[in-house]
């Protein structure tokens, strides 16, 4: 039984990895992780929690400058109102955007659950280190697009596969159990079609930054 790709529809073919099975798209690249192999919400919290970062770490510091560098700081729109999607349990990306002037929100749907974003609109929204968390992108990146300012961007991180079977059998990246969607440039371009948003910039690596589409 063929299992159709939950961002462009197509037919995805079982993709295997050391332990549990993907699903490979090959029209637009996305992978995601068979239902089995999810972990539930308690079980995916208690791996978040084992996460211990600071903004007092010059090195995870330095990890998110590398990306507001390449993804925000180059496209900054005029306003400085911000959004961090995912902010996880020490906002630290949201700390240094705020020594930038700009006024950040948060939201993480285990350590800041409240939908503190509805009914605004935003020059920037950040999701690093998210999408990958995310089981149905298009409705999250539809969210982002309704919640952005005419001229806002979107600056998403998240370490995109080879689409090389053999290579994402090795991968670092989806041995977190917590990783559920995998990406390439591809991907994020059908993804941002279908939700009113277009890439102004990728690295083609971890780092792509959006607009709405005009």
């Amino acid at each position: 039984m063929n299992h159709l790709c939950r961002i462009c529809g197509s037919d995805t073919a079982m993709l295997y990895g050391p332990k549990e099975t993907f699903l490979h798209c090959p029209e637009c690249e996305y992978i995601s992780r068979n239902e089995s192999g999810k972990l539930s919400l308690d079980d995916e919290k208690e791996v978040y929690d084992l996460h211990r970062n600071s903004i007092d770490d010059p090195h995870y510091v330095d990890f998110f400058y590398k990306f507001l560098n390449d993804a925000v700081f180059p496209y900054d729109p005029a306003g400085k109102n911000g959004l961090d999607f995912g902010s996880g349990p020490s906002p630290v990306l949201a700390g240094l955007l705020e020594r930038h002037r700009y006024h950040m929100d948060i939201h993480d749907k285990f350590y800041a659950p409240e939908k503190i974003y509805e009914d605004k609109k935003y020059d920037l929204i950040t999701a690093t280190e998210v999408v990958e968390h995310m089981a149905d992108p298009v409705h999250h990146f539809r969210l982002f697009a309704r919640l952005l300012k005419a001229d806002g961007i979107l600056a998403v991180m998240t370490l995109f596969h080879q689409n090389d079977p053999e290579h994402f059998k090795q991968w670092h990246y989806m041995r977190d159990p917590t990783h559920v969607s995998f990406y390439t440039t591809k991907t994020l371009e059908y993804i941002a079609d279908a939700s009113g948003l277009e890439i102004i910039h990728t690295n083609n690596v971890r780092y792509t930054t959006f607009k709405l589409k005009d």
